[in-house]
């Protein structure tokens, strides 16, 4: 009997490159192998680009096993694999392809014995990290030494791995990004040196390890034959949304692909948006230096926009200096100039949304998931959210939750509520948990109290004053930071009690100036935008007359929104909402863009270095291009101020720099009468 073992080699002509792909996207799958930097623009086929290009590699004869694929997202590089299958009939199985994290993994566990870890070393996600730290805080003291300064884990692990992906000393970043910390630093840089110490002699790493233990492999001369062998195992190395690399995975390409010299790079420069979270732009902008001889190739046909959205978008981006000029070009017929609508505020910024929203929707049987809301920050969508559940326009927040179910707003509200009814026990205990040295069964004990809940206190009422009075009570029988503690509280709401802070809007600012904004520092990595949340609903706040007002339209808000814009199910139609970060790479046919004023878009941060200036251009652009077919640019020309006259707002220089001739957009004019419609004027 024979028995024939079939070849799992390519077939070659499984993929047609002429037939499925246009002229620049061929010029990348057929390039030779070599250092070769890919300009994928917005909606220009990038990842079907990347899956054709490894394809075509495995075609030309280089074996799966032998190409590393570095990606996003280990769906990403499933759905990758996934096609190169069926392109090319075979198993891609044993090509390395996923996540740095995922690829650092897989090389750990063969060689992880040259850099001090045993081979059934353990993975600490993230909330067991923190919690090794707060062991190494605990056992050093440090919340007791210094309870209003020092870091929550979640906050300081943040910041290791911020150190780490950038390649910098933890002491330059916290300088540079954490200031308030800097008295704590020798503190801090001890803690993480026990941390480290801790790990080690647990045999675990987190997710940072994974990839700076990877790095150490390839780039210290401890372990030359390690390094070698693992850039020997391979013949190319691809990496997808380059522009989001940090400069540890950035050197870990390069260093990987030192041997092989075959590293196709494939991002948008004009899409860089993430240095927040470590992205190093100088990866994608610092190619060519890096690679002498790389070549430059672009893709600029999309396939998404119209070619006014296009026109847009070019315009703006091309203000800024560093960067691979391009021009992208649509295959799309002609259709709406994009509207730049000035309205007089928020809430006519917010009415305009709604009502357009629901003439799409209505008129043109559009669906609401087909259209989405962007902002720069969280923040600015507040008003919008009450308007469309006002309207009862169900909607989706994207990779996020609603503006007053987000825990800090629900953290400073709760001392509204505790001052306007201080029997409220929930509310005590939520904002007693905040303060340090006050634990859980202490911060129950005392809201039982407060409350008139404990029966042995109990009472039809409790004046303010006198809630005032227990605080000061427990604070004289408690020791060390709890008493310090409760002194402090019961001083707020003395000042709460004050007529001069009668206004919801002054008195959301007074905790946060008394406590919060020292608590968002300590326990929140985005301490930042977190207080400039409460800042927009302190302005919020101040439109109604008092604090009992302000809390029962929130209530009413709420419970609206619980009734009738509940939780999605999977067929809902629902209309999204999201913050420009968390949508790029997606695409809907209409997009609005909100709060287009200088000092909000871009922010006031942002004009600090001409570097800040652009990434901030570069997110207005990918804003821009999430827009297929309709895009309206939104601005309010008036602030209230919250203690004398309105403040007249200048439309952002995101619109003015491209307000020239030839014209890329219309400008609207909106007029309030029941039954008028916007109109445009040319």
């Amino acid at each position: 009997m024979k028995y024939v073992l079939k070849s799992e080699g390519p077939r070659r002509a499984a993929f047609d490159a002429t037939r499925d792909l246009n002229a620049e996207q061929r010029a990348v799958v057929e390039a030779e192998p070599g250092p070769i930097l890919v300009i994928a623009g917005a909606g220009t086929g990038k990842t079907r680009t990347l899956t054709y290009r490894v394809a075509q590699l495995v075609a030309r004869g280089s074996p799966p096993d032998r190409l590393l694929l570095c990606t996003f997202t280990n769906r990403a590089a499933r759905e990758m694999v996934a096609r190169v299958e069926a392109l090319l009939a075979i198993d891609m199985q044993r090509c390395s392809a996923g996540t740095f994290h995922h690829i650092g993994h897989r090389i750990l566990r063969r060689y992880g014995e040259h850099v001090g870890l045993g081979t059934d070393f353990g993975i600490l996600d993230s909330e067991d990290a923190r919690s090794i730290l707060a062991q190494v805080i605990a056992e050093l003291g440090l919340k007791a030494l210094s309870a209003r300064r020092f870091p929550e884990p979640k906050v300081l692990h943040g910041l290791i791995g911020l150190a780490q992906g950038t390649g910098t000393p933890l002491a330059d970043v916290i300088k540079a990004r954490a200031t308030q910390l800097v008295p704590q630093l020798p503190a801090i840089l001890d803690v993480v040196t026990r941390y480290a110490v801790r790990k080690k002699a647990m045999n675990v790493v987190d997710f940072d390890d994974l990839l700076v233990l990877w790095h150490e492999l390839v780039a210290s001369p401890e372990h030359t034959r390690v390094g070698d062998e693992l850039r020997a195992a391979y013949d190319h190395v691809l990496c997808d949304e380059y522009q989001d690399v940090s400069a540890l995975q950035g050197e870990l390409c390069d260093r990987m692909a030192a041997r092989c010299g075959s590293l196709t790079a494939v991002g948008d420069d004009a899409q860089s948006i993430y240095s927040f979270r470590g992205a190093d732009f100088g990866q994608i902008s610092g190619f060519r230096r890096r690679h002498a001889d790389a070549t430059l190739l672009k893709l600029t046909v999309n396939y998404r926009s119209t070619p006014e959205v296009l026109e847009l978008a070019n315009r703006s981006i091309a203000f800024n200096k560093t960067g691979v000029t391009k021009e992208l070009r649509s295959v799309k017929a002609p259709g709406m100039r994009p509207a730049v609508i000035p309205l007089r505020d928020v809430y006519q910024q917010a009415e305009f949304v709604a009502q357009r929203v629901l003439e799409l929707h209505h008129d043109q049987n559009l669906p609401l998931r087909k259209m989405v809301v962007l902002y720069r920050n969280h923040s600015h969508s507040l008003e919008l959210q009450v308007e469309l559940t006002r309207r009862q326009i169900p909607y989706a927040v994207r990779s996020g939750v609603r503006f007053f179910e987000q825990a800090h707003i629900k953290d400073v509200v709760a001392y509204l509520r505790a001052h306007d009814n201080a029997r409220d026990s929930m509310a005590w205990v939520r904002l007693l948990r905040q303060w340090p040295g006050v634990g859980v069964q202490s911060a129950e004990r005392i809201a039982a109290e407060i409350s008139g809940v404990d029966l042995a206190v109990a009472r039809d009422s409790t004046p303010a004053g006198d809630a005032i009075a227990l605080l000061r009570a427990h604070a004289a029988r408690m020791r060390g930071r709890g008493a310090e503690a409760l002194g402090r509280l019961a001083t707020l709401f003395e000042i709460l009690a004050d007529p001069a802070v009668a206004s919801p809007g002054a008195a959301i600012r007074r905790v946060v100036e008394a406590h919060y904004a020292e608590y968002a520092e300590r326990s929140f990595s985005n301490a930042d935008v977190r207080k400039d949340d409460l800042e927009h609903l302190a302005a919020y706040a101040e439109r109604y007359g008092n604090v009992q007002e302000f809390l029962a339209e929130l209530a009413l808000f709420e419970g609206l929104a619980a009734e009738s814009v509940g939780p999605a199910e999977p067929n809902d139609d629902r209309l999204i909402l999201s913050s420009i970060h968390q949508a790029k790479g997606l695409e809907w046919p209409i997009a609005f863009v909100l709060w287009l004023v200088d000092g909000r878009f871009p922010t006031q941060q942002t004009l600090r270095t001409p570097a800040e200036l652009e990434e901030e251009r570069r997110l207005f652009y990918v804003g821009c291009t999430r827009a297929a077919d309709e895009l309206y640019l939104c601005y309010p020309t008036i602030e209230h101020g919250r203690d004398g006259p309105a403040t007249l707002l200048r439309p952002s220089r995101f619109l003015t720099e491209i307000d020239r001739a030839p014209a890329v957009f219309d400008r609207w004019q909106i007029f309030e009468e029941p039954t008028a419609e916007p109109t445009r004027t040319d």
